[in-house]
């Protein structure tokens, strides 16, 4: 039967094998795939190429979707980041992480079931720097109110989908009343002309944080700017047992990218000893993703049954070492596959 053509991106460091482990439970699955492999980061550089080759861009392009392993970004100096490009490239406009509690695995909090949905092309972390004069350097902060008004009707639209309770917008409009202050008015706008279906709350920031680490469960679906959530979608991850065990994606109108939120662990990378699971969790995401786009049931039944066959691994106690276990790499992925068909 005919398979959709999904570009894959293996990625620096622990890359390739957690994307190599990913592969081969898909393949058991019988996800309705085939895969076009490019190369980003490091590892394109190594080839002789440019860090965001244009073959890779234009794959993406064409095919709209694609499954991506972790890229080194070098730290204050050297190139941009790999991630940041692509979403400019791309116009991916919407990050979204989902961070649940999983079984088996502990963390300080039970029964977390947060999405954060982030601006993903805007704000500071779009990095507009220069130097003003020798000694003195400055970071833009830009907000338009298409990019506002875009990502808050994307987040409404996706609760809505997912039968999402709440909002919470996440800002700074005390201080920065021009830029934060945009993104409120335009998510209090949608919301009002357009999906008063779902509740809205707004929250300070740092307020935010405290509260989301006094009692997860209080909150629902998060929208923050670009910088604002980078940060905080990390810290959720850490209320579940940390960025090994979250999904992630970036999403636009014509296409999105499914990737690994953690680093590439270059010190570990050869040694059995990543966690695989972040990467095939983004994959089951890229699945029911494919299944709405490409009207496919195919997708989704492949989707459920992997996100059932992980949840009963780490229910049973097959956890990688950073979870508490002992099993690698290649070993928790022949757990996953040992439960498909359980």
């Amino acid at each position: 039967m005919a398979t959709h053509p999904v570009v894959i991106i293996p990625g620096d460091g622990i890359g390739p094998e957690v994307t190599a482990v990913a592969l081969r439970v898909l393949e058991a699955a019988e996800a309705p795939l085939s895969w076009v492999t490019h190369k980003a980061g490091i590892a394109a550089l190594e080839d002789g190429g440019d860090v965001l080759p244009q073959a890779t861009l234009e794959a993406i392009e064409h095919e709209r979707v694609a499954l991506k392993g972790p890229c080194t970004t070098p730290v204050g100096k050297g190139f941009a980041s790999i991630n940041v490009q692509l979403r400019k490239r791309l116009n991916l406009y919407a990050a979204v992480r989902p961070v649940r509690s999983l079984p088996g695995v502990r963390s300080r909090y039970e029964d977390v079931d947060l999405i954060i949905v982030r601006e993903n092309t805007e704000g500071l972390y779009s990095g507009v720097e220069n130097e003003v004069v020798p000694g003195v350097v400055m970071s833009m902060k830009v907000a338009t109110e298409v990019g506002c008004r875009r990502i808050a009707h994307w987040a409404f639209r996706f609760a809505t989908q997912r039968r999402r309770r709440k909002i919470t917008v996440m800002h700074k409009a005390n201080i920065m009343k021009l830029t934060d202050g945009l993104f409120l008015q335009e998510a209090e706008r949608v919301h009002a002309h357009e999906y008063p279906n779902i509740d809205l709350e707004t929250m300070i920031i740092d307020a935010g944080c405290m509260k989301l680490v006094q009692n997860p469960s209080q909150f629902d679906v998060l929208l923050l700017e670009n910088l604002y959530g980078d940060v905080v979608s990390d810290l959720c991850a850490g209320l579940v047992g940390g960025l090994g065990v979250v999904p992630g994606a970036n999403i636009g109108d014509r296409g999105a990218i499914f990737e690994a939120v953690h680093g590439s662990a270059p010190d570990i990378a050869g040694r059995d000893l990543a966690n695989p699971l972040a990467l095939l969790m983004s994959a089951v995401m890229m699945l029911n993703y494919m299944a709405d786009e490409r009207e496919d049931p195919r997708c989704k039944q492949s989707a459920d049954r992997i996100k059932a066959a992980y949840n009963k691994a780490l229910a049973d106690g097959c956890l990688t070492r950073d979870l508490g276990g002992d099993l690698g790499t290649r070993a928790f992925g022949d757990a996953v596959i040992e439960r498909l068909n359980g």
